[in-house]
Order: structure tokens, then C-alpha cells, then sequence
């Protein structure tokens, strides 16, 4: 019945987590949800009123732009310009995404023909992995390993698949692993870039959830970024605005392009008033970043000290708001906090086969509900 693309995508991760979850909670179980990064913090005021406002506006209730709004794409501008030192140019650089998953998820559709490789990093985000098979293409994993600080080695990649290579997926601050990368890296990715005829694509979602000081990088900043690839970029972390999907891609204008295609084919832009909102919240107070990177510090210590204090070894992240720690079996010890003391984490392997052995949490609930996440697992054997 169903086509051979479904049949050859895995189940979505988080998906299964979902049902495992609603099934203890039908069974009466207060559960902890440690699971999936979705914001719990409120959206900043300003930025709903905004939305409201326009809401009210029937100008704003028709077809909007394929590539977004002109003021939104001049936002994004600004924004980039302030925060990286990026100068694009709204016109030809920028488009707006229902989200950066949206642009994740369609641009192998752009540059992947059947048979091609894209090179992916293993543990990731799962979209990368499955918006390939979407295009027919084929995925060559790029381990991120521990001994690694969690950066792919771009030397171990084959040479016949280097060749064959289309697209390289990047994601730092990192979704699972809390990774962070420096610049040199970035340098190293555009020359790999050039050398083997690659489209990049970081994934820089998480760049605005940092802590002690640290200020991630735009991959956009490194010398020659923009001759080799685009960052997808989302308003969904930094703004508690996951529900909203806005976002935006950036950076090399024919890869922008050829994503600007496939998108006009499939769907028809982000309604104008969510638009609005997001150019409140790219042009307004910026505190609510840094008051939310706080309170995620917070919670972040608390979980970490109390994972030590069980006998783990579990580093402190610089961004995100994911802790990633190593475990025996990621997927038995995710099934026992789950069933025994009602905690819902995201085993690694369902990241990919590199994460077998580890577990993610994200602190995406209060400190109260941390800290009593952390005393239920004190009564477990772990």
C-alpha cells in the first residue's frame, strides 16, 4: 500500500517516544519528561502581541511571499549582521523556512540526485538521514566521537564517496551531543567544501542557548562560507517559539535559490503574521535570550551535579539545552527510567548507531521537576 520511501524510513524517534510515554501516562504514572527539546518557557510577550496585532490585520490574511516577507528578510539581515557580522543580502541570500527543520527536510530535493551521497553526522538530528532517503540519495555516516570533542574527521571520508558527495549536513552547538565547535574547524569544512564540490549546510539552531560566557559562532562567519553553503537558522529555540515554525535559511545565493524551488512547489510561504512576529522578535529586547540562557544555566547545573553525584561522568555543556552522558546500553537505561521511575530520556541510538551508548536529556522542565528527577533516580539501582 504504502510507497518504498516510507518503507525504507526508520520510525521517527521521537514519535515512539511520544507513545511509550502517553502509555505510562495512561497507567495513572506522573512522568518527568526529560525527552524532547520543546521550550517551556513562555514566548516573550512582546513578540505575542505582536502576533495578535497582525492577526487582526485582514491584509495579512492572504497568500504571503514564497520567500517571506521583505521586512522579515531585512530583519534576518540586521539580525545576522549584529549577532555573527554577516552581511547578506535580503534579496538573493534569504528565505524564509516553516522552521529550520522545513529547510532541512527539503534541501537534498534541491541538490541530491539518486545514487548521491550526503554526508551525515552520526549521532544527529534525525531529519538529515531521512530528508536524503527522501531524495533517493545515499547517507554515508560521519562518526562524532567522544575522543573527538564530537566533531567529524573530514579525512576519514573515503575518497569514492568524497566524490560522489553532494551535500554535508553540520550542526553546532550540537543536537544530541551538546557539542560546540571552534572556528578553525569551520575553516577546515570550507576548504573540504571547495576541494570535493559540496553544498553545506550547518544547522545553527541552538546558537543563542549558551552558558558561562560562551558565544557560539555562525558558520557564515568563516572565510569563504558563503561561496560553499547556507545555515539554516530558527527563531524556535532562541525565542520559545517552537510552535510558531518560523525560521530562516541563509547564505549562498544559488544554493538559496535552488531551495526557493523546491519550497515554491510544495508549500506557500509562512502566514504574514507570524512574520511580524518574528521581525518583533528579531528587532526588539533582546533580554529574553539571555534571561531564558539563565534559567536553562540553572537547570543545567542542577542535573549535571546531581548525574555526577550518581557516578557519572557527564560533561558541563557550553549550548544547547540537551546533556548528553554515557551509559552502558543508551536504549535499556532509557526503557528502565521510564518504567521504573516514570523519567522519560532519548536513548542515543535513535540518533544514529554512534550514540548506542549514551542518553540525552533535555532541561526543558523546571528545577523542581529536575531536582526530583534526579531523587527518583537516586532509588534505582543505576
Amino acid at each position: 500500500m504504502y510507497s518504498k520511501r516510507l518503507d525504507n524510513l526508520p520510525p521517527y524517534l521521537f514519535a515512539q517516544i511520544d507513545e511509550l510515554k502517553e502509555a505510562q501516562v495512561r497507567r495513572g504514572v506522573d512522568v518527568i519528561d526529560l525527552g524532547i527539546g520543546d521550550p517551556d518557557l513562555p514566548t516573550p510577550p512582546h513578540i505575542v502581541d505582536a502576533l495578535c496585532r497582525a492577526a487582526r490585520d485582514p491584509a495579512n490574511h492572504h497568500y504571503p511571499s514564497y520567500a517571506g516577507m521583505k521586512e522579515f528578510r531585512d530583519a534576518v539581515a540586521a539580525w545576522y549582521r549584529h549577532r555573527f557580522s554577516v552581511n547578506l543580502d535580503p534579496e538573493t541570500e534569504i528565505t524564509a523556512l516553516m522552521g529550520s527543520k522545513d529547510g532541512i527536510a527539503h534541501i537534498p530535493e534541491a541538490f541530491v540526485s539518486p545514487g548521491d551521497y550526503v554526508l551525515v553526522p552520526d549521532p544527529g538530528y534525525p531529519v538529515y538521514r531521512t530528508s536524503t532517503l527522501f531524495a533517493e540519495g545515499r547517507v554515508h555516516e560521519l562518526p562524532l566521537l567522544e575522543e573527538n570533542d564530537f566533531l567529524p574527521d573530514l579525512s576519514a571520508i573515503p575518497p569514492a564517496v568524497a566524490r560522489e558527495a553532494r551535500l554535508l549536513f553540520l550542526n553546532y552547538p550540537n543536537n544530541p551531543t551538546a557539542a560546540t565547535a571552534p572556528g578553525e574547524f569551520f575553516d577546515e569544512v570550507v576548504d573540504y567544501a571547495r576541494e570535493h564540490g559540496l553544498v553545506v549546510v550547518h544547522d545553527n539552531a541552538y546558537s543563542e542557548v549558551s552558558f558561562d560566557g560562551y558565544r557560539a559562532p555562525s558558520f557564515l562567519s568563516a572565510r569563504g562560507a558563503m561561496e560553499v553553503g547556507i545555515e539554516m537558522h530558527s527563531l524556535s529555540k532562541t525565542y520559545n517559539m517552537t510552535g510558531w515554525r518560523i525560521g530562516m535559511a541563509c547564505g549562498r545565493m544559488e544554493v538559496i535559490k535552488g531551495l526557493k524551488q523546491v519550497k515554491t512547489n510544495v508549500d506557500s510561504g509562512v502566514f504574514n503574521a507570524v512574520q511580524h512576529a518574528a521581525i518583533a522578535a528579531l528587532t526588539g529586547p533582546q533580554d529574553c535570550i539571555r534571561e531564558a540562557s539563565e534559567v536553562y544555566q540553572e537547570r543545567r547545573n542542577i542535573l549535571v551535579g546531581g548525574l555526577r553525584e550518581l557516578g557519572f561522568r557527564v560533561p558541563l555543556p557550553q549550548a544547547t539545552f540537551y546533556v548528553w552522558m554515557g551509559v552502558d546500553n543508551g536504549l535499556e537505561f532509557a526503557r528502565r527510567l521510564l518504567n521504573d521511575a516514570g523519567i522519560v530520556a532519548t536513548p542515543g541510538v535513535g540518533f544514529g548507531k554512534y550514540g548506542e551508548k549514551y542518553v540525552r536529556f533535555a532541561i526543558t522542565r523546571s528545577a523542581d521537576r529536575i531536582r526530583e528527577a534526579l531523587d527518583r533516580m537516586r532509588g534505582l539501582d543505576l
